[in-house]
């Protein structure tokens, strides 16, 4: 059977690879390929980059008020159509149709956030600063943005960004992960049909080449990246050694600190919640819970009965979790529970072999309960990015702090706690970037910003937020006199008055 191609999306229709390059795009609830993608080449990047270059005055020099009408028409049209939009999210990556909607739902904050885009990009006025001078600053776009997108939000990551690069006036070229690429696509078409102009918005199809083409083009002035942290950090090296404003998130290990006054039982809730949705495949998932004696066995005991409730299956029909995104990360993933075992900890639950509600051939692996993890096993070192739940037991809130301050990143972190002194405490002490006291995953608003500590970030900006707006924008400042001819005159010194 011949599989269709996803084209790319330039200058507003749908262009077909040239390349002569594709990649599989599976649908991981069966396992098997659905249709390919288009890998770009050089030539296929320089079109994309020409294409949104060319858009670029027009585009800025739209008046503020036709932007916004478009970005409030396309904010209507994805609200309308995010069940379609869901359905390709959960054929692609593999979570469930409820989970889709729901990152949907956190990326349209981002589009709302961009229709009020003109408070946000407005310049501000100094009257009579010296003598018949005035100071005023001016904000404008940067011109076209790369932007490079995970496998594991392909709607709302890329929202995260695009809606307020284009708001602000710039161009965009969006390189999707070649998994679950469709979604991109989807968007583009809907924004068009919003009413923006042909360019403005373009998909890139591709894999390393078409990635370090944007790093490295000289007409993309900016970067937003989301991704592992070995890649965001090239990323972020690349991109700056090539003049380019970059924001790169990177990868992360979140904690949970459970205190002795914890309400378990909303506790444990919580635990499956954050350790388990879309298959542990989030940034901000939790993936180690720290119980500070003497609540672990209570605790372990609760999280695994509702381990054994849980239905795993194709996210399409009526499950709480479905596939991993490939089989290759399946496999991954899997292997660490190996490694767990290998290591000295206790695996609770097992999560190969389980019986699922969809085919035998997708890629599956169910939530997994360890204990006793070693801080010096790979388990607890590395972004497993998968559903494998960590339990480390810790004698004092202190230990708990110290050994989470002590990761590499300082993405997402929580505490749960009936006293409000330790939250408070733990707000101040710990160096992470998104603190969540009884929220177990406290990913900001839109109008607050997204990012984290350490190696869980680099690059000066946050994404969204009043942060992505100074992102996507630079400042004029501009001083201006209006003389009468009979103040001039030469004067070597700096204006005193």
């Amino acid at each position: 059977m011949t599989l269709p191609v996803l084209p790319h999306w330039i200058g507003g229709v749908q262009r077909p690879g040239t390349s002569g390059r594709t990649a599989p795009v599976f649908d991981p609830a069966f396992g098997v390929p659905t249709r390919l993608v288009a890998l770009a080449d050089e030539a296929e990047l320089n079109e994309a980059v020409a294409s949104a270059k060319a858009a670029f005055p027009i585009w800025r020099n739209l008046s503020i008020t036709k932007r916004q009408q478009i970005m409030f028409r396309f904010r209507e049209l994805l609200n309308e159509r995010k069940s379609e939009l869901a359905l390709i999210l959960t054929s692609e990556h593999g979570k469930v149709v409820s989970d889709a909607l729901g990152e949907i739902t956190r990326g349209l904050e981002v589009v709302e956030l961009a229709t009020g885009f003109p408070h946000l990009i407005k310049g501000e006025f100094s009257e009579n600063v010296s003598t018949d001078v005035d100071v005023y600053s001016t904000k404008g776009p940067l011109g076209v943005v790369g932007i490079i997108s995970p496998f594991n939000f392909p709607a709302m990551v890329p929202m995260w960004f695009f809606p307020i690069a284009v708001a602000a006036g710039n161009t965009v070229v969006l390189k999707p992960s070649e998994k679950d690429p469709s979604a991109a696509n989807w968007l583009a078409a809907l924004f068009t049909e919003a009413g923006l102009p042909d360019g403005v918005f373009n998909v890139l199809h591709g894999d390393k080449i078409a990635v370090d083409g944007l790093l490295e083009h000289p007409d993309v002035k900016s970067i937003s990246f989301v991704g592992s942290t070995p890649i965001a950090k090239y990323v972020y090296e690349t991109a700056s050694r090539n003049g380019k404003r970059v924001q790169a998130l990177g990868g992360a290990k979140n904690h949970m600190l459970v205190l002795p006054d914890a309400d378990l039982e909303l506790t444990a809730d919580a635990a499956i919640n954050a350790g388990f949705g879309s298959a542990g495949e989030r940034c901000m998932a939790i993936s180690v819970v720290v119980a500070v004696e003497p609540v672990a066995d209570a605790l372990i005991e609760k999280i695994a009965t509702r381990i054994a409730a849980l239905t795993i299956g194709d996210g399409r029909r009526s499950c709480d979790m479905g596939p991993l995104v490939t089989e290759v990360h399946r496999d991954k993933v899997a292997s660490y529970i190996d490694i767990a075992a290998e290591d000295g900890a206790t695996v609770v639950v097992d999560g190969r072999g389980i019986e699922v509600d969809g085919d035998p051939n997708g890629f599956w692996l169910g939530p997994t309960l360890i204990d006793n993890v070693p801080t010096t096993s790979r388990v607890y070192t590395d972004e497993i990015f998968g559903p494998l739940l960590s339990v480390v037991r810790v004698k004092t809130y202190e230990e708990g702090v110290a050994l989470i301050n002590a990761s590499q990143y300082g993405n997402g972190t929580a505490i749960f706690t009936n006293d409000g002194r330790a939250a408070r405490r733990f707000q101040n002490e710990i160096e992470v970037g998104m603190i969540g006291i009884n929220v177990p995953i406290p990913v900001p608003v839109a109008y607050y910003s997204f990012g984290g500590f350490k190696d869980s970030a680099f690059g000066d900006s946050k994404a969204y937020g009043l942060q992505g707006f100074h992102f996507f924008t630079r400042e004029k400042a501009i001083t201006s006199r209006w003389p009468d001819p009979s103040q001039g005159g030469i004067n070597l010194g700096f204006p005193q008055a």
